[in-house]
């Protein structure tokens, strides 16, 4: 009897072994195809552009139609994963996501490219904390689910990575492979999530609906009126309209989470310090590096006449160093305390983009790949270490709201920068002038934002340590 007994409990914990093993294997291609999609698409804008028979503007939109959605959906995914249950929200997510995958690869012309692409971002929106939820349903035991974790962030490491240079690889072939690559991914982790347990749902989860339709009038209209004013300019009456909608919007936003029932983003977090410097610090940051790679894939391509290939060559330094490089956030912290590493990480982000935008226009290729190294690995440092400190700061139950919040804001600046940007090298012949003029900006909102990081709140005692630990983590995406 006792022989049995013991079987059946070596059955039953191998057969939630192998759920929680299916579970962490689906979140983790989850968060490594969307995390992919976000830079895979830079290196092959030129021959997007070719294809459609459109400039700038279309291509500005092919990159932030999937970040605006993503950024804005952001926010309440979490409550969307607490009302349906992490499992099915996750299969929900990146069924939509291969899906609109499929429509991108297939865009017969570029409006129906950038519809698919917002699509694109509503399922990616999806996907981040539904993941994250399904680790922790799947590994209740705190150690495991940190090594699970710390896997997760890998997957997502390795998709920003390899992100330019599978784009530049893949448009060999044909532009449309580099979205056709994410159907068998999808389709894998979606039959390892099927060998999981369906997760459990709460009902009492309220839905901010006003807040939602506000966040995304609010990016969407920054949003549009950037992009545009780089074609129309910025008195252009559109473009002044767009520009109101956000402000209007942001307000009202602002104004549902401090009276609404069911908030999106609870106002006591989104006061306090450092949830704000973090955010802040978080914005620049992609601003700083989704910038860069927006605005040096299509140099290397139009000034310099690389091929996507080769483009996608050039960034494999800056991505391999990276890699190599950023766990070094967990050094600095202990050594010298959490902040250390968001300091250290902004300053040599900063560095590098001064030094390439003051690079001379006939600088040598293998130098502005060279230059590139200080703005990935900077930002990989500083990123990876704010992540920690903010999560280790807030209470456990913010904890999903509080990533969310920052990683709301880094997507936000992701999408400004392109669009920003995109307006001040949207005509040929001044290029190269736009060119460093946005690698300065960008380089002076990073200083900006280290000169407040030494006001982030240190994490007291034993939270600390902590707080290092979650660096050994790994880079979050």
């Amino acid at each position: 009897m006792s022989s049995s007994v013991a079987s059946t409990s070596r059955s039953g914990a191998e057969a939630v072994s192998k759920s929680a093993g299916s579970a962490l294997a689906a979140a983790l291609l989850g968060f490594f195809v969307m995390t992919l999609d976000t830079l895979i698409v830079n290196v092959a804008l030129p021959d997007i552009g070719h294809a459609f028979d459109t400039g700038i503007t279309g291509l500005q939109w092919v990159v932030d139609g999937y970040t605006l959605m993503f950024a804005a959906l952001l926010l309440s995914a979490g409550s969307i994963t607490d009302r349906v249950g992490a499992r099915q929200a996750f299969a929900a997510g990146l069924a939509v996501f291969v899906v609109a995958s499929a429509a991108c690869g297939f865009a017969p012309n570029l409006a129906v490219l950038v519809a698919a692409r917002l699509v694109q971002g509503m399922g990616a929106a999806v996907i981040v904390p539904s993941s994250l939820a399904l680790i922790r349903e799947a590994f209740p035991d705190q150690a495991k689910r940190a090594r699970a974790i710390a896997l997760w962030a890998m997957g997502g490491s390795v998709g920003a990575a390899a992100g330019p240079v599978a784009g530049g690889v893949l448009t060999v072939i044909n532009w449309r492979v580099i979205f056709f690559v994410n159907l068998p991914v999808g389709l894998l982790a979606l039959f390892l999530l099927s060998r999981t347990r369906r997760s459990p749902r709460r009902t009492d989860t309220g839905f901010d609906w006003f807040g939602q339709i506000a966040a995304v009038a609010a990016m969407g209209g920054l949003t549009y009126g950037a992009i545009e004013a780089g074609a129309d300019g910025f008195g252009a009456l559109r473009v002044i309209a767009a520009f109101c909608v956000a402000v209007l919007a942001g307000a009202l936003f602002l104004l549902a989470q401090a009276r609404g029932k069911s908030p999106m983003i609870p106002m006591p977090l989104l006061r306090a310090r450092t949830m704000l410097i973090a955010s802040t610090v978080g914005f620049a940051l992609n601003i700083g590096f989704y910038g860069m790679v927006f605005l040096i894939s299509l140099y290397l391509q139009q000034a310099r006449d690389l091929s996507p290939l080769a483009t996608g060559v050039a960034f494999l330094p800056m991505t391999l160093l990276t890699a190599f490089l950023s766990p070094s956030a967990a050094w600095l912290a202990r050594r010298f305390g959490a902040r250390m590493p968001i300091i250290t990480g902004q300053l040599l982000m900063a560095v590098g983009l001064v030094i390439l935008g003051l690079a001379p226009r006939t600088a040598p290729t293998w130098l502005v790949v060279v230059l590139m190294v200080p703005v990935g690995v900077g930002g990989a440092i500083a990123v990876t270490a704010v992540t920690a400190l903010l999560l280790d700061r807030v209470p456990a139950e913010r904890a999903g709201t509080a990533s969310g919040v920052l990683n709301a804001s880094r997507q936000v600046g992701g999408a400004l920068a392109v669009a920003l940007f995109g307006a001040l090298v949207a005509q040929r012949a001044t290029f190269y002038d736009g060119l460093r003029t946005s690698l300065l900006i960008a380089a002076g909102l990073v200083l900006a934002t280290a000169v407040t990081s030494p006001l982030l709140e240190a994490a007291p005692g034993t939270r600390t340590a902590t707080a290092t630990k979650n660096l050994e983590k790994g880079p979050q995406t």
